[in-house]
């Protein structure tokens, strides 16, 4: 393992000219055999949906593979009949790493989604072309958005996702709250990555917890209780006797 002293996009630069001019091989999703695995996610969506493929999908945008993995594979399916129609393909970039939403490479991108903090997507012309034969588009969440995904996510759901995974969550609360979702559609978000790919952005985002003296009564006293309160708080899915 190697790091280098630059982004993202200097790296993929470093791994593109070492696998043209040395006996290397690159595996991101520039190999057209990384995006031929890719594009099977889409098959086990319209799978677990009975045969049919989402009305709405939303999905991260950093290096565009995912967006353009799952709409070929959304494709495939339609060409052969197994699905009677295709989803909108809604992509969501960061505020801060936006190239394809504001038109232009971000020399510096900045956002706390570290995962799609990339300011020249290498599969760029690839996702435009989701999302217009598609019908959907790719748009962007800020930051502030992202982390309330990423925390909703854990709160609500029990699901540990690293923050770029958040971004499709975001977009969808986005959407929802702009009045850009058609009624009863049906929607499938895809979150891209487990937490722990970015351990140190639940580090940096989690309340700190209270350091008490290790006494029951520190314990007590904190916690507000009171013997003579009522019926006592039972744990979580403990069943009443």
């Amino acid at each position: 393992m190697i790091q280098i002293e630059g982004s993202f996009d200097d790296a993929l630069s470093i791994v593109k000219a070492l696998s043209r001019d040395y006996p290397m091989t690159l595996v991101n999703s520039l190999n057209p055999y990384r995006l031929e695995g890719q594009k099977t996610a889409a098959f086990e969506v319209c799978e677990q949906l009975g045969g049919r493929a989402p009305d709405l999908h939303y999905i991260p945008v950093g290096n565009a593979g995912n967006i353009t993995a799952y709409w070929m594979g959304y494709r495939q399916f339609s060409e052969e009949n197994l699905i009677d129609s295709l989803p909108q393909m809604r992509g969501w970039q960061a505020e801060g790493a936006a190239p394809i939403v504001r038109g232009r490479v971000v020399k510096n991108p900045e956002t706390f989604a570290s995962a799609i903090r990339i300011g020249n997507p290498a599969n760029w012309k690839a996702a435009i072309s989701a999302a217009e034969e598609s019908g959907g588009r790719i748009d962007m969440v800020s930051d502030e958005e992202i982390r309330a995904a990423y925390r909703l996510l854990a709160a609500e759901e029990g699901i540990f996702c690293e923050p770029a995974s958040a971004a499709s969550v975001a977009g969808l609360i986005k959407d929802a709250a702009a009045g850009n979702l058609p009624p009863d559609a049906e929607v499938v978000c895809t979150l891209t990555g487990h937490g722990l790919k970015d351990p140190d952005s639940v580090i940096r985002t989690s309340q700190k917890p209270a350091t008490l003296e290790a006494t029951v009564e520190a314990v007590v006293a904190h916690l507000g209780l009171n013997k003579d309160s009522g019926e006592p708080r039972r744990p979580p899915h403990d069943p009443a006797p």
